[in-house]
């Protein structure tokens, strides 16, 4: 079957879904390959639990009428998520970057949707599979889009914009995350630069954070910048203080001070490009003041947290030595008294792993705190003074007995490391 006839089905039943586990009645099911399934011996299950279609890329798991045979159930996805996409005359916003992607993309959703019919990311679905599905979600009525792309290796970014197509596009940052899958530091600048190869062929237009001197580099030829930054940029601001939540003035492209829910000073960044891209797409002032400071992280995201006459900081959603760096340096800081660390282990570093966490121990050295844990991952290959535990639960046991009150708590570690176990109860 051809895309385009692909796609008049589509039309018919406009939604797809990968998992029997979330399939509607009317879904058309794509049955996709992973390390240790095949979602071709769903395809019957998933019409009997009323799909409209099940597109297949093995024949002998064709079951009638309503199985569609096509060479490669991932590729045809992909494929027919682009032709969809060639419907739209919008703009598109891809979002990348190493640290603070998704924030970035719900703010700068936020402010959007106070002004357009704008259509996101759902949660953190910017994979192969994510972000084809992302696409295919978009409406007819849709103004604007906002894409978020994650990426570990090279010529990822690269494939998504491929049939994301973006018209606009933002890197947050180009820090010390995947460094195993990029090949090191310059390789996460390469492949993170790939939707700015992108957007330079295409004559698109860059957000581009002017205070880094690594992304002004890497923009340079892009036909159409807009520049955000603490100074010398289309729309500047600065920190007023960052305890217990982030507080930011504007000095240019708009004049409101912002009182956000987010912790720490280094969401600085994540808040100025969500302006910018307000400021660009003509939003008022005041409905951007109201979009961010609406704006409650969740799914472990820098979420404060009052529990049992303490303060916690739960960033534990992911990590990486950038990120890390930049949490402990914002902790440190906090008037704060009791501070106490619980650090998981930072994942896909590579042979640089054991050496990061060494940087990180280093930086941790350095201030004082009532107690420190580190958990699992190369923190226990390492030598040092503080607590080791196994993992999250070692940890949270250790918590519970500790039972710790009035004192402040930084909870951090790689998704791998569920570190918000450390809270369960």
């Amino acid at each position: 079957m051809t895309i385009e006839k692909l796609y008049e089905v589509y039309l018919q039943y406009p939604s797809v879904e990968t998992d029997t586990r979330k399939l509607k009645t009317g879904d058309i099911f794509f049955a996709l390959k992973g390390p240790s399934f095949n979602g071709n011996s769903f395809a019957q299950k998933a019409l009997e639990a009323g799909a409209a279609f099940a597109v297949i890329d093995e024949k002998e798991f064709a079951v009638n009428e309503k199985t569609i045979l096509v060479n490669d159930a991932l590729d045809t996805l992909q494929l027919l998520a682009k032709y969809h996409r060639q419907q739209f005359s919008i703009p598109f916003i891809a979002i990348t970057g190493s640290n603070g992607k998704t924030t970035t993309k719900e703010l700068i959703n936020a402010v959007l949707s106070t002004g357009y019919k704008t259509y996101t990311t759902e949660g953190n679905l910017n994979n192969h599979i994510g972000v084809p599905l992302t696409i295919l979600k978009i409406k007819k009525d849709a103004q604007l889009a906002v894409i978020e792309m994650g990426a570990n290796h090279r010529k990822e970014i690269e494939s998504y914009c491929s049939y994301t197509m973006p018209t606009h596009g933002i890197i947050t940052n180009a820090g010390k995350a995947h460094l195993e899958g990029f090949g090191g530091a310059e390789g996460v600048k390469k492949g993170k630069g790939e939707l700015y190869d992108y957007l330079r062929a295409t004559n698109g237009t860059a957000f581009v954070m002017w205070d880094y001197d690594y992304l002004q580099q890497m923009s340079k030829n892009i036909s159409s910048l807009f520049t955000y930054g603490t100074r010398d940029a289309s729309v500047t601001g600065e920190t007023i203080k960052s305890e217990p939540y982030l507080q930011v003035k504007f000095t240019k492209g708009i004049t409101q001070t912002i009182n956000s829910q987010l912790v720490g000073d280094y969401n600085l960044p994540n808040i100025l490009s969500a302006a910018a891209v307000g400021v660009y797409f003509k939003i008022p002032g005041d409905k951007i003041k109201v979009a961010i400071e609406g704006y409650a992280p969740s799914n472990s995201r820098s979420q404060l947290i009052q529990k049992d006459g303490n303060t916690i900081i739960l960033d534990a959603y992911n990590a990486n030595p950038s990120s890390m760096k930049a949490a402990i340096e914002n902790f440190a800081r906090l008037p704060a008294e009791n501070k106490i660390l619980i650090l998981g282990g930072m994942a896909e570093l590579g042979e640089e792993s054991l050496e990061e966490h060494k940087k990180i121990i280093e930086l941790i050295d350095k201030y004082k705190w009532e107690h420190v844990v580190l958990t699992g991952g190369d923190f226990l290959k390492t030598d040092h003074r503080y607590l080791k535990t196994k993992n999250a639960i070692e940890a949270k046991d250790w918590f519970r007995q500790l039972r710790p009150n009035h004192s402040t708590i930084l909870i951090k570690g790689s998704r791998s490391m569920q570190m918000e176990k450390v809270l369960d109860a």
